[in-house]
């Protein structure tokens, strides 16, 4: 803690108005530059919390938190028996079959792999049939449950084969006949419904049917049936899926979305961490000011200094008022920039509109993104953790000025006075 003393002249230095106009000047830019690197830190970090929110929302919409499958080689897998274990776990909120197949699509002259997914339609709580009808840009997802042919596929696959509701689509299956023999079933569905999800691997490679549409295709077709596990929380799905396998066993294979989808948001965090280092180096740069600054002050008030250490004053006493200055400034600066960052973060969705109708432009526009908006996701940790740097590094930035007027030489300071 600083001595009174000490503490009450850096705070007159601060309120003085007897500084230079160069030094006030550079002592206002530090002050705006620190506020201005904390809040944009802010605000483009809760904007790509959003974003990561908004791919989170979407991936999950057409994947399982957790999905089970039966392992490769292993005996007959009691599918019903396990459900009814794991709809007892705690924040296990459904449980649901699924089945999946390899398929190539046809609509002359384009053809398309396709992985062809059946989903229980009969099932209002479906989470997997929600999640469709949320991503649904045509159609609905309901027709799965009344169509037996009915397909809905993603949107680049529509764009790539020309297809449009009501359209007919052959599905090859490929199957396994008697002996080993490779073979292959034809089916012909009607497009239902086309999902857009905004995201190429699901647009691009996805489509549903009902379940049991799918389960008549033969049992020999090779493909994988399992269950998807929808949870309260799917932040918890690493530690739900370890649960979820010791109950299983070695029969059943384990997985969650953490996994599944790792490199989107490994992508992600590897992104918001340079974004982060970059957009710290403006508070790096508004401290290197308050040290400009401070050091212009030091010998400003050298006779100051001077007369200090004749009244008996140690250096440390000297170090401390210069010091409460620069943290004084800085943390104004890291205040308001809090301040600000935390109003701009929170009304994203209401200022960037105005701008857009102000400016005339689009910053999202819907002929090239897939999300139309710019979301955002404040989180207080974020806040703080930001706060806690660029404080440290404003008073880092008092050091070396503190210590130089520490260290001045009475004598030398009055010497031409």
């Amino acid at each position: 803690m600083f001595h009174p003393l000490s503490l009450s002249i850096g705070l007159r230095y601060v309120r003085a108005r007897s500084h230079k106009f160069f030094v006030s000047f550079i002592t206002w830019v530090s002050l705006a530059g620190v506020a201005v690197g904390v809040a944009a830190l802010i605000v483009i970090l809760s904007v790509m919390n959003g974003f990561e929110g908004e791919l989170r929302e979407r991936l999950l919409s057409l994947s399982a938190a957790v999905h089970v499958a039966a392992a490769p080689q292993a005996p007959a897998a009691d599918f019903h028996a396990l459900a009814a274990r794991l709809r007892a776990e705690p924040g296990v909120t459904a449980v649901v079959p699924y089945a999946e197949l390899q398929v190539l699509a046809v609509h002359s002259p384009e053809m398309l792999p396709l992985l062809l997914r059946g989903i229980d339609a009969s099932r209002e709580s479906d989470p997997e049939l929600q999640g469709l009808a949320r991503l649904m840009s045509e159609g609905s997802a309901e027709a799965l449950r009344s169509d037996a042919e009915g397909l809905i596929v993603g949107r680049i696959v529509a764009d790539q084969l020309g297809l449009a509701i009501g359209d007919a689509v052959t599905l090859l299956v490929p199957v396994v006949g008697p002996g080993g023999v490779p073979n292959g079933r034809l089916r012909e569905f009607h497009v239902s419904g086309i999902f857009e999800a905004g995201i190429q691997d699901h647009d691009s490679t996805l489509a549903f049917v009902a379940l049991p549409t799918l389960q008549a295709l033969g049992s020999q077709a090779s493909g994988a049936a399992g269950l998807r596990l929808s949870l309260a929380n799917v932040l918890q799905a690493p530690a739900v899926a370890a649960r979820v396998a010791r109950i299983a066993g070695p029969e059943f294979l384990v997985g969650d979305w953490t996994q599944d989808h790792a490199s989107y948001f490994r992508a992600i965090r590897i992104e918001k961490t340079m974004m982060a280092l970059i957009l710290l180096l403006i508070v790096a740069v508004a401290a290197f000011n308050i040290v400009a600054m401070l050091v212009m002050v030091v010998s400003d008030k050298r006779t100051d200094i001077a007369i200090l250490r004749t009244l008996g004053a140690s250096p440390r006493r000297v170090a401390a008022v210069f010091l409460t200055q620069g943290l004084v400034i800085g943390w104004i600066g890291v205040l308001a920039g809090v301040a600000l960052g935390v109003v701009l973060a929170l009304n994203v969705g209401t200022i960037v509109p105005a701008l857009e109708r102000t400016l005339g432009v689009s910053l999202m526009d819907a002929d090239v993104y897939y999300i139309t908006r710019i979301p955002s996701d404040l989180q207080w940790g974020d806040v703080g953790l930001i706060a806690t740097l660029a404080l440290l590094l404003t008073a880092l930035a008092t050091v070396y000025p503190a210590f130089r007027a520490a260290a001045t030489p009475p004598a030398d300071a009055l010497r031409y006075e």
